[in-house]
């Protein structure tokens, strides 16, 4: 969920965060067994993901203020608190409001079988939590007890193991928490917001480089005459919505680098527009218009839509909500098939981009029909 509407935000929080705690106390206990005592690095960020996570709803903000001017999302900090997300343990830790749509694998597992049986792949692509790719800087506990090579590691045994649940499925999954960690201090900046739920612009372009890397290796590209497009860097001042959420005038609003993409006009780049008869669809959530859409995306030409056009030389059919990439993008997916009855006969490939947090944050995981 991206926090645009702060009505959103609402949910059964007390029913939740006890059902949260009681995992949190099992985890750290497993932690001190399997360590003899000493708490790993990820049981580290999980206790200290839940008192923030906890503090934060006791404040009444979705913002929590880390370190050098960072914002965590409290939702983002819950979700990684909860620990194992499907089968027995979907409906103790989901905030979805029908415990039959708590888990997602069930929803992911149609979804992929749906695209096979059209001639589609399936690319999902879930984006790492912020405070799992910057750890050192979630809270001044943190940072005083994991070392550099602590932060630099893998603290999500969740995901991963839930990843390849998937993989032994059949479904290809991009784990972008290795590369996220290898390059957390690009040159360009950092790869997600300090002050905004979403990836950076320079998130973004890594995510892209990485994405396009995989589908230049499908065969059917081969097929594809690539366009020509131009691009070129550019800083920008945004008013991140934690900063907003935040209320602290006080703070310093963030700077962040964007690589805009078009075609060289003489008024600048003309963007590039997504493209339904595009044989690849870009599918999820707002981390999808963040930097693409303007507006409350912060800017234009410069998100994952602009950065995929770019590395694949065409652009792609954007189908993408302000608000949960799980079920309503998928909904909206339906409808555009649902207009155009020849809709799939030329697509080639789905490439499923969403937040993390909505393994445990989304409002359910509803099996949805691709087309009538």
């Amino acid at each position: 969920m991206t926090p645009t509407n702060l009505s959103e935000h609402k949910f059964n929080f007390p029913q939740f965060w006890r059902q949260l705690t009681a995992a949190a106390g099992l985890m750290v206990m497993l932690s001190f067994s399997a360590t003899g005592g000493a708490e790993s690095p990820s049981a580290m960020l999980f206790s200290e993901s839940a008192r923030l996570a906890e503090e934060a709803r006791s404040h009444g903000t979705m913002a929590v203020q880390g370190l050098d001017a960072w914002l965590f999302f409290d939702q983002e900090l819950a979700h990684i608190a909860s620990g194992p997300f499907w089968g027995d343990r979907a409906a103790e830790v989901s905030r979805a409001t029908n415990p039959e749509f708590a888990d997602p694998l069930p929803a992911i597992l149609d979804f992929h079988a749906q695209l096979q049986a059209a001639g589609v792949e399936l690319l999902l692509v879930p984006v790492p939590p912020k405070a799992m790719i910057y750890p050192d800087f979630v809270s001044q506990a943190l940072a005083e007890r994991l070392t550099t090579q602590d932060a630099a590691a893998r603290l999500d045994p969740a995901h991963q193991e839930f990843y390849e649940r998937l993989r032994d499925q059949g479904i290809p999954v991009l784990d972008l928490t290795k590369v996220f960690l290898q390059e957390r201090f690009a040159d360009q900046g950092p790869l997600f917001c300090r002050q905004d739920t979403h990836w950076s612009g320079v998130g973004c372009v890594v995510a892209a480089r990485e994405i396009g890397e995989l589908v230049r290796n499908m065969p059917w590209y081969a097929e594809i005459t690539p366009q020509e497009f131009d691009s070129r860097w550019h800083d920008m001042e945004i008013s991140g919505d934690l900063w907003r959420a935040l209320d602290a005038p006080d703070l310093a609003l963030e700077t962040v680098s964007l690589r805009q993409v078009g075609r060289e006009a003489p008024t600048g780049l003309e963007p590039v527009d997504p493209d339904q008869g595009s044989p690849i669809i870009l599918l999820g959530d707002s981390h999808n218009l963040v930097f693409h859409a303007g507006g409350d995306m912060h800017a234009q030409a410069s998100g994952l839509a602009d950065q995929l056009a770019l590395e694949l030389g065409l652009p792609v059919d954007l189908i993408a909500v302000r608000g949960s990439g799980a079920t309503p993008a998928r909904i909206n997916l339906f409808r555009r098939a649902q207009r155009n009855p020849e809709y799939w006969q030329d697509k080639k490939l789905v490439i499923w981009v969403f937040t993390a947090r909505e393994f445990t944050h989304a409002d359910g995981w509803r099996v949805v029909p691709i087309a009538p």
